[in-house]
């Protein structure tokens, strides 16, 4: 990798501010300065920063969109726009619980094109690359769906009914997207509500694994709007896709 952050490809880049982000979260994080929501928001403010500060100097023509600044409405009629979230998984992090992640992700003309995943918390800590796609581990016999740990969706709960699954509670929408990448599960359908940041990154890399990807109607996941509410989403094993989207298609 290139050591100038221009000079990287947007896949280089994205992976690299992803992994040093969420070193930054580690260090505030053990600094033993903040507990709890205290330490959530200091997370947040630290890593936004030098996240908008490292895209806008890397890509300057680029636009931005994240969680944690207003949202510059310009980015609409731009084509290339980073879509960032500094800590997926504010409440977690600030336990200091190991499911929450970094997203730093890049829009092409609506669609998550190239994205990182950073998940700091795990031992080593890793970073999963749309642009390093790796062979899906085997899936287990009894389809594990990964929920909301407080409102699992009504939909995932009907369908873990439906096929004979277990739901598996989890932090982050970072974390539970890359536990279908990582062979940890196979399903995670989701329909509490969501912002694009929430699902830019990990879109991109799930699709880059080859996974299924969209809303639970079964239509395309679209970034870059003006509305930036994405409320569900649809990611698992391609042999999972349809009876998912047939099983909350009845329930319409």
């Amino acid at each position: 990798m290139s050591a100038d952050p221009a000079a990287m490809s947007d896949a280089e880049l994205a992976a690299h501010l992803a992994e040093v982000a969420g070193r930054i979260l580690l260090d505030v994080r053990s600094s033993g300065m903040f507990t709890g929501k205290a330490l959530g928001a200091a997370g947040d403010a630290t890593a936004n920063q030098f996240l908008c500060h490292a895209i806008r100097t890397a890509r300057p023509d680029d636009g931005l969109l994240s969680e944690e600044e207003k949202d510059d409405t310009a980015r609409c009629s731009m084509s290339r726009v980073w879509i960032v979230d500094p800590v997926d998984g504010t409440r977690e992090y600030g336990e200091e619980r190991s499911d929450w992640a970094v997203h730093v992700g890049l829009s092409v003309d609506g669609t998550a094109s190239v994205g990182a995943v950073a998940l700091p918390g795990l031992d080593g800590g890793i970073v999963l690359r749309s642009d390093q796609p790796a062979t899906l581990p085997e899936a287990a016999a009894k389809p594990r769906l990964v929920v909301s740990r407080t409102r699992p969706a009504k939909e995932a709960v009907a369908l873990a009914d439906a096929i004979g699954g277990e739901l598996l509670p989890m932090g982050s929408a970072g974390a539970k997207a890359m536990a279908i990448v990582r062979g940890e599960a196979e399903i995670y359908l989701h329909s509490g509500g969501q912002y694009e940041w929430d699902s830019c990154a990990p879109i991109a890399v799930a699709a880059a694994h080859g996974l299924h990807c969209s809303r639970i109607d079964g239509s395309p996941m679209a970034y870059n709007q003006a509305d930036t509410y994405l409320p569900d989403l649809l990611i698992c094993r391609p042999e999972y896709a349809q009876a998912a989207l047939e099983l909350v298609a009845s329930l319409d």
